[in-house]
């Protein structure tokens, strides 16, 4: 039973984060205004700092939010006239951040003697005997012992904002007044942010515009159907 929790942890260390891979753990934090959910006409916009639209990973960041924006039933207008809410688009990744942990493995080898088995054999010589005999022993075998480790992993944060301002509202009286917001974050060992974006977005996707009332969990893989449609390769 030991053996089996000792690798059990060994596990769950090296799988626990967002391992964009087998799976990817990512939690969604969305919130509306009563009519935020009304207003689906949109023009996207770059939410960060010297960040312009026409930068390539925006682009690219870009295409995969529409599209679900898309699947959401939002459409995107033609100019900045016609749209009903701007929404800006932010994303980043910070610094690696190493975890160290600890773990035993255990040593297998012989414990002791389970039992012995003796053979020999008596010789007569008149009124005196002689004994000449041979003992055989069998061992045991279990766990001596445990040897200790010390290892490491780095795991990187990653985040998605959508961020819808209402420009009807803007258009006549100036204010910026936010309609909703959809925050994603996720941890996990990969620092390649265009890898991990899609999966993002999937797991966004079906609270864009909503208010979750609480941050939802979501287990996704790259190559879950809701990620192959984020990427449009579902077929």
């Amino acid at each position: 039973m030991r053996i089996f929790f000792i690798l059990l942890s060994f596990t769950l260390v090296l799988t626990a984060s967002c391992a964009i891979g087998p799976r990817c753990f990512v939690k969604v934090d969305s919130i509306s205004s009563p009519k935020g959910n009304s207003k689906k006409t949109y023009i996207l916009l770059s939410g960060i700092k010297d960040v312009d639209p026409t930068d390539l990973q925006f682009k690219e960041f870009a295409s995969y939010v529409e599209k679900a924006l898309t699947l959401s039933g939002y459409t995107k207008a033609k100019n900045f006239e016609d749209a009903e809410i701007a929404i800006f688009l932010s994303y980043g990744i910070g610094d690696p951040k190493e975890h160290v942990y600890s773990y035993s493995l255990p040593v297998w080898g012989q414990t002791g003697v389970s039992s012995s088995t003796t053979y020999g054999t008596i010789t007569s010589h008149g009124s005196y005997s002689t004994y000449q005999g041979t003992t055989t022993y069998t061992p045991s075998y279990g766990i001596k012992g445990y040897t200790y480790h010390v290892g490491s992993y780095t795991t990187f944060f990653r985040f998605l904002i959508l961020d819808a301002v209402d420009l009807e509202e803007y258009k006549q009286s100036g204010k910026v007044v936010e309609v909703w917001k959809t925050i994603v974050t996720s941890k996990g060992p990969s620092g390649d942010l265009r890898r991990v974006f899609p999966v993002l977005v999937a797991a966004a996707r079906p609270f864009i515009g909503t208010n979750t009332g609480k941050q939802v969990d979501i287990t996704l893989t790259e190559q879950d159907d809701r990620v192959l449609e984020i990427k449009g390769l579902k077929r």
